[in-house]
């Protein structure tokens, strides 16, 4: 136990109190939602605790309640009188058994320490316990020593801290990942007892294919060209190669092909990697497994893990550690990839690969970036001191050598320069604006000779989909003139408009003006930058074709066909989804998108949300421009329904 609060908790976390009386919304702070400890203002008037704003400050540069921009050094100490009004909180001792005394907040420590008989009956029983460990525990560490600690506070902290790093990929709720937004995953008092973690795991799976060059089967989404960043399974048709196999499920998030990292290319390149012919396929993919029961983390996850304290010692600032820190998909937080040959830490041989990086210099790094760790140590002078997560036995796998990790992110504390940068917007690493050509096409043609097209698409498909040529034919006019080609969304034949018709209205009418001496099309191509489609047509010819997901993402918003989707839930529910994008200063306007769907929950049992889904407005309201702090309450404020209007794309068949 702590004996500041007298309470279990992270060692790195704030202290945590019993408060007499309801406190009072203005000395709450709104990243924890816990009465403000150290209490920090913001130059746009917003006030948190000390050690929420820095941990949230090293992920961000924005105010987290209006998204002004922000850094910490602009932050200062709360007035006098507010820390007072805080310190004059009044608290319950935490043994209640043997003590029912009440006191201001600051005093709490000093009657735990000196008058509480409910913590020395705890020191006495702990000092029992541990005596043989205890003793020589006086002494500090020596230079680069490792130290597991011992002391009373550290077992309930470390036992806390374990379970948010179970082999199972366990997420937080309260996500920190950037862009994605969790209404899912929200919080209540309510809910705490009932289900407190998201269980997500990895897992690796082989399919075989008797014809080698079979479709799996699945459709899939998203790409580090877009939103979503990573691939996820939209869809699994019916009496398909991965359906027989029956483990791959919609939403799943696929990370590796064939031993190839795909958590970080291009949606183009992942549907290359996934269409390869072969008779056996091995896939690693993340499976949601919904929410469970934080306790029962605790007891899976405590064997054979330690946290472990480790000192470095630079000569001088500018020396570097010889440390390689990354990013995984399956667990939040920074870890170690390797030790540079004859750098300090490998000198040192106290750190070792798939060290989770818990904190440096007291800075809480469990949910933060190897960017904001290679900071840290950059302007640290002298003493570099890692609490870190260690289980033994476990390596992490090597990464794609394309511009990222097995994650999204990678650096090294040599000098601080990252080893893969993370991605930046210049890069056209989210989705780009609708980019198209208008085309008109007029021919003159003999009466009996035929267009020479094949179309797919129609407002009576699945997906309401507009009129697209999926095959030009050699023996048509349409070949001989060249300009349209496939992929081309068909707007209009001699003044006929083709946007709103269904699959056998749009052909009757192709058919009917094709008899003419004279045709008239206007067309849109989709531009796809740095995404050139003709290497990717490793089986799709003919008939079957259709465009990639990420080909739709660039039709004009009047092509779009919008449909509104009622979810209801209960009180202690959440919706079940999470979405990315929104604007944001850096990227500008990003459209949002569903990226998760939680199994158990609203959003999956009604079945018409999918992965990749846009949503255009809630309730009505249109989310274009929106940012996520603005989109948030209005999901929250709905309690038990809520109707989105989503744009559905069918992902890419693979």
């Amino acid at each position: 136990l702590c004996c500041e609060c007298g309470q279990a908790h992270p060692l790195l976390d704030n202290h945590l109190y019993n408060f007499q009386d309801e406190v009072d919304d203005e000395l709450i702070c709104h990243i924890c939602l816990q009465p403000l400890l150290q209490p920090m203002d913001t130059p746009c008037g917003h006030t948190y605790c000390f050690k929420c704003l820095e941990n949230f400050m090293q992920e961000y540069n924005f105010c987290p309640m209006d998204r002004k921009k922000l850094s910490f050094q602009q932050c200062h100490k709360s007035s006098l009188l507010v820390r007072n009004l805080l310190d004059k909180l009044v608290v319950l001792c935490p043994f209640k058994a043997e003590c029912q005394q009440t006191m201001q907040r600051c005093e709490l420590e000093a009657h735990l320490q000196n008058r509480c008989p409910g913590f020395k009956k705890y020191k006495a029983e702990l000092q029992r316990k541990k005596n043989p460990i205890s003793k020589g525990k006086e002494d500090p560490p020596a230079r680069g020593e490792t130290n597991t600690p011992k002391d009373p506070e550290v077992p309930s902290g470390g036992s806390s801290l374990v379970a948010e790093s179970s082999g199972a990929a366990v997420v937080s709720l309260g996500t920190t990942e950037p862009g994605l937004v969790n209404p899912a995953f929200e919080e209540t008092e309510e809910d705490l007892p009932q289900r407190t973690s998201l269980v997500a795991e990895t897992t690796t799976i082989e399919i075989h294919r008797e014809d080698p060059e079979e479709e799996l089967g699945m459709r899939i989404v998203g790409g580090k060209d877009t939103p979503l960043g990573n691939i996820v399974v939209q869809e699994v048709l019916r009496d398909s190669v991965i359906a027989a196999d029956g483990r791959i499920a919609p939403g799943d998030h696929i990370l590796e092909v064939n031993g190839v990292n795909i958590s970080s290319v291009t949606h183009c390149q992942a549907v290359s990697f996934l269409r390869h012919p072969g008779p056996v396929l091995h896939l690693m993919v993340l499976q949601e497994k919904g929410f469970s029961n934080k306790t029962a983390q605790q007891d899976s996850s405590a064997a054979n893990r330690e946290v472990i304290h480790v000192t470095l010692v630079k000569r001088d600032r500018s020396e570097p550690l010889g440390i390689k820190l990354i990013r995984k998909t399956d667990e939040a937080g920074i870890f170690i990839l390797d030790l540079l040959e004859g750098g300090l830490a490998a000198k040192n041989g106290k750190l070792s690969r798939n060290d989770r990086v818990l904190s440096i210099n007291g800075q809480d790094l469990r949910q933060g970036t190897p960017e904001a760790a290679a900071q840290i140590i950059q302007t640290t002078e002298s003493r570099v001191n890692f609490v870190i997560l260690r289980q033994p036995g476990v390596q992490l796998g090597e990464p794609v050598e394309d511009g990222s990790t097995s994650n999204s992110s990678s650096s090294s504390s040599n000098g601080g320069s990252p080893v893969h940068h993370r991605r930046r917007p210049d890069q056209n690493h989210y989705r780009r604006k609708s980019n198209y050509q208008k085309k008109t096409v007029a021919i003159k043609k003999e009466p009996k000779e035929s267009l020479g097209i094949t179309i797919g698409g129609g407002r009576d498909n699945k997906n309401k989909l507009p009129i697209y040529v999926t095959s030009v034919q050699p023996i048509g006019c349409l070949f001989r003139d060249g300009r349209i080609k496939r992929g081309d969304v068909l707007l209009s034949i001699n003044g006929i408009d083709l946007t709103h018709l269904n699959y056998y209205e749009a052909v009757s009418a192709l058919k009917s003006n094709a008899a003419s001496h004279s045709v008239t099309l206007k067309a849109l191509e989709i531009l796809c930058l740095n995404s050139p489609e003709p290497a990717l047509d490793i089986r799709e010819q003919g008939f079957s074709w259709s465009p990639l997901w990420i080909t739709w993402l660039g039709l004009p918003s009047y092509l779009h066909f919008c449909q509104d989707i009622v979810l209801t839930k209960g009180n202690l529910e959440s919706w079940g989804f999470s979405i990315v994008g929104g604007f944001e200063e850096s990227k500008g306007n990003q459209p949002f998108f569903i990226k998760t769907i939680v199994p158990g929950t609203p959003a999956f049992r009604d079945r018409k949300l999918k992965c990749g889904d846009e949503i255009v407005a809630v309730n009505g309201v249109p989310a274009i421009g929106m940012s996520n702090s603005e989109l948030i309450p209005m999901l929250k404020e709905q309690r038990n329904k809520v109707t989105l209007t989503v744009v559905s794309w069918p992902g890419s068949l693979v």
